[in-house]
């Protein structure tokens, strides 16, 4: 009766707020598929399908010879695992929960917990599904050696966070313009099957065909990543901040742009989405 409630202190909100993107990551991947086993075996299926169709590729427009020095297979997954990090994030971004859905009904939940969930849930799927095909190449076909395996991570977690800040800039104006926003978010995903330069590295480029790429985040993070990876290449042609710092000026324009959108949230909108 004579109970006083205190108001929770900012580090129990802030573990409260992780908690629940934990649980929403969870119902995320669930999401995937009725059976989560099988959700992640398919994502598997499609990135070790996106390896031989880029190996296939490669090997007929004969573009091997302008491959590292060293295992040609994990030269091609070291684009494939970015790529497909990138794309699937911003994806799940795109698509998370908005605020019109019914799941921003229930007190707890904002759109920030849901885009936090959708880009969590896609890391862990992508970091499975790498680790699966890895270790399946690993024992299967060839040992093989990362040289820097700590920054080639470093590597995946900032093409994860530039497929989340990409995500949240797209994100941010969907409501306003769902099909144009659609489109181009679908644009943007096949134009870097080539723009990302999976298939060559930065260093065989001349100067005019470098300015076709350098101005893709993905372009850069790839071929830094293959800098790490591979210990006879060295990257002249790109750089790491300049992903960092085009994805921290997305990310905070994506975030004004959510609040302003969240402020003038309509049910109307939710025939739209």
């Amino acid at each position: 009766m004579f109970r006083q409630d205190l108001p929770p202190s900012t580090l129990r909100l802030a573990l409260g707020q992780l908690e629940l993107i934990y649980h929403v990551a969870v119902r995320d991947v669930r999401k995937t598929h009725r059976n989560a086993i099988v959700g992640l075996l398919l994502n598997m299926f499609q990135t070790i399908l996106m390896i031989v169709v880029f190996y296939v590729l490669i090997v007929v427009l004969k573009l091997r010879s302008s491959a590292i020095r060293g295992d040609f297979i994990l030269y091609i997954m070291s684009g494939v695992f970015m790529y497909m990090t990138h794309t699937k994030t911003m994806k799940a971004v795109v698509g998370a929960d908005g605020p019109t859905s019914q799941m921003m009904k229930h007190a707890p939940m904002n759109t920030i917990v849901a885009v936090g969930a959708a880009a969590l849930s896609a890391l862990y799927i992508q970091i499975l599904s790498m680790t699966f095909v890895l270790t399946l190449y690993y024992c299967a076909m060839t040992p093989f050696t990362v040289y820097e395996p700590v920054q080639s991570m470093g590597m995946l977690l900032l093409a994860w966070f530039s497929g989340l800040s990409i995500g949240m800039l797209f994100r941010a104006f969907k409501p306003w313009q769902p099909e144009l926003i659609g489109l181009l978010a679908l644009v943007y995903g096949r134009a870097n099957m080539i723009a990302s330069g999976k298939m060559f590295v930065a260093n065989t480029l001349t100067p005019t065909l470098l300015s076709y790429f350098d101005w893709n985040p993905l372009f850069h993070i790839i071929d830094q990543a293959r800098g790490f990876i591979f210990i006879n290449y060295n990257p002249h042609n790109s750089t790491i901040s300049y992903p960092i710092y085009v994805c921290i000026a997305c990310l905070m324009i994506g975030l004004m742009g959510e609040f302003y959108t969240r402020q003038r949230a309509s049910i109307s909108w939710g025939a739209k989405l």
